[in-house]
């Protein structure tokens, strides 16, 4: 799977979670998911959750603590989906 499909399918899951005063339109692959697009660290665990489910992978905590914007997040989606 490419950075670019992972992306596709990453933007609706995090769009879900923005907050009223922040536009889909803002979400770019380096976008900050709490200093830039405002996710609070529940909303956080939701997107982590449900990345989970749509790629049908797992990540340890250790690789949460990673994820600070979404280009982190698309690398270990990549690195969970080709093993």
């Amino acid at each position: 799977m490419t950075s670019e499909e992972i992306y596709e399918k990453l933007k609706p899951i995090i769009k879900i979670y923005l907050p009223d005063d922040i536009s889909a339109n803002e979400i770019n692959k380096s976008s900050d998911l709490t200093r830039e697009l405002n996710i609070n660290s529940s909303h956080l665990v939701d997107i982590i959750l449900d990345i989970e489910d749509v790629f049908d992978i797992e990540f340890k905590n250790e690789d949460m603590e990673k994820m600070r914007n979404v280009n982190d997040a698309i690398a270990l989606i990549q690195q969970k989906v080709s093993k």
